[in-house]
Order: C-alpha cells, then structure tokens, then sequence
C-alpha cells in the first residue's frame, strides 16, 4: 500500500484550495485560481497559516507573476478591492499582458520540479513526508501540493 503524508508534516493542510492543474475560467492559466483563492484566504482571515504564508507570494505565486510581469502584491490588491468574481476577472485581465503566453506558462508550470534539483527538492519534501516510497511517481511540484493536500492518492 502506498504511503501518505504524516499528517502535519507539512505543517496545516488547506484542503480548500484548488488543484494547481486547474485553469483560470477567463485566462486558461494554471494555477492562477489557487493564487486567488490564497488572496482571499489571507483577506478572510488575516493570514495563511504558516505553512502556506512562507511561500505566499513566493514560490510558484511568484513565478506566475513574473511569467505575467506583473507584482504579486498587485494581484493580491486586485483580489481584495474586487466585488465579485466578474470584477476580479475584469481588473486582473486589464493588468495582465494583452497576450499572457498561457501554452508556454502551462507547459512551465507543469514541468516544475523535472529537472534533477527539482527531483532532489520532491526526493526530499516527500522523505520528510514519511513518503520516500513515493519519489518517482509524484514527479511535479504541483504534484506535490495535490498530494500534501489529498487530491492524489
């Protein structure tokens, strides 16, 4: 039987969030929905718990920006200021470039994690886990953040 991860290994477990795999419903980005849900998370609550804020804006948030030329903080501002999901839609496609190269991010976004550092960070994350068992098959790191939060048994 397949391990799973030590529960609270990776600190609090946000189940709420999305996948990283699933698409923006007006950009067809990856993983842009999780970032906004994080946005929101942080304006319902004050913060992430520890666990989530060490890579807030950080991380693969960051990589996303910066793939859009855009500042982290500025999506999150947009994020907290809009009314509704059709708001937010509107204001974060003025922000973003005209074409957001979104084949290029997707592909890059899945990829994350595939070359051999890559490999080592996920041989290490999943060890600390309790779930060296599992090194090969969670090849991504949007893999890893499926796993930690139970989407991929």
């Amino acid at each position: 039987m397949a391990s799973k991860p030590i529960p609270g290994s990776t600190g609090e477990v946000l189940t709420c969030l999305p996948s990283p795999y699933v698409p923006h419903q007006a950009t067809g980005l990856l993983y842009l929905p999780r970032f906004i849900a994080k946005c929101k998370y942080v304006k319902r609550h004050g913060a992430l718990p520890a666990s989530y804020a060490k890579n807030y804006k950080r991380g693969l948030d960051r990589f996303l920006c910066l793939h859009l030329g855009v500042d982290p903080g500025a999506v999150e501002k947009i994020v907290h200021e809009s009314g509704d999901d059709a708001d937010l839609d509107r204001k974060l496609t003025a922000l973003f470039p005209a074409d957001p190269r979104v084949a290029r991010w997707n592909r890059e976004l899945v990829q994350k994690g595939m070359t051999p550092a890559g490999q080592d960070f996920l041989k290490e994350a999943l060890t600390a886990m309790g779930c060296a068992d599992r090194v090969g098959e969670i090849k991504s790191v949007p893999d890893l953040l499926d796993f930690d939060e139970g989407r991929i048994e």
